[in-house]
């Protein structure tokens, strides 16, 4: 097969510009699909209560999971105290990084980090980097900034380890308004029209498979999306499809997007011919 009649589908919503350009750069047909909107969480109680006790020093322990969730962090906060107050608190207090978008944001606070997951980057290495460095969060109050959804399993972790956990939200995800491209994307799924599906996040399998069930097409979509390549961004979202019953035909190392698309459509033949 000509990798440059590969006709990829990408769910990626942030990014979608940067995605495209980045499928036509390898050669491949890009079809991007706005699978979900960033919606910030006003008048937030939880911030409120997190910054009080940060002043008070009642938290232990800051565990940042997205350098957007960290900087919607700061910009919350800042309606109800001053940023300097905010950012001192934070210097005083333990922190944790999911990976390097948090840690850029973080420095250019010029907030120290303690501990920083390695690649992949999920919630299993933030454990393991804890548990190589012999940090116990037994007894102790961890704040956890989420990154548009709960991270159930990690706070399940937390508590088994006697940790008390507060979940931060910031922000959520949310459908976007205009279903169509969606509900088009589902379609012509279904028509074959696509030889690879690309994740970038587990929220976006979320809402395709919510249309698709509103469709009342879950079980032909899930059907067609098997005889494509199915691409996925790293574990994190790796994790998500297979608990969608999705079988990934390739995950991403790095988890990035460039080495995603590059390496995605130079193996796309070899699997698609498995396949077909």
């Amino acid at each position: 097969m000509n990798t440059s009649r590969l006709r990829v589908c990408s769910f990626e919503s942030r990014k979608s510009e940067a995605m495209q350009a980045l499928i036509e750069r390898n050669q491949a047909i890009p079809t991007l699909v706005h699978s979900m909107d960033e919606i910030p969480l006003e008048n937030n109680e939880q911030v409120k209560t997190f910054c009080e006790m940060l002043f008070r020093e009642e938290i232990d322990l800051v565990v940042f999971l997205t350098g957007v969730g960290a900087t919607a962090l700061l910009d919350a906060a800042k309606l109800y105290y001053p940023q300097e107050q905010f950012l001192e608190a934070l210097r005083k207090t333990n922190i944790t990084v999911r990976g390097p978008k948090p840690t850029v944001v973080l420095r250019k606070w010029e907030v120290p980090i303690h501990f920083t997951a390695p690649e992949p980057n999920t919630w299993h290495e933030i454990i393991s980097i804890w548990d190589q460095q012999q940090f116990s969060v037994s007894g102790k109050r961890v704040v956890v900034q989420e990154y548009g959804k709960p991270v159930q399993e990690f706070y399940d972790e937390l508590k088994l380890r006697g940790a008390q956990v507060l979940p931060i939200a910031v922000y959520r995800w949310a459908l976007p308004e205009d279903l169509s491209g969606l509900r088009k994307a589902i379609h012509r799924t279904i028509h074959n029209e696509f030889d690879v599906l690309m994740f970038t996040s587990a929220q976006q399998i979320a809402h395709v498979l919510q249309i698709a069930e509103e469709e009342r097409l879950k079980e032909e979509w899930l059907s067609a999306a098997a005889k494509t390549m199915i691409a996925s961004v790293g574990p994190a979202c790796t994790e998500a499809l297979l608990q969608a019953e999705i079988s990934v035909d390739f995950e991403s190392s790095p988890p990035k997007m460039g080495p995603l698309v590059k390496d995605a459509i130079l193996a796309a033949p070899a699997i698609l011919a498995q396949k077909r």
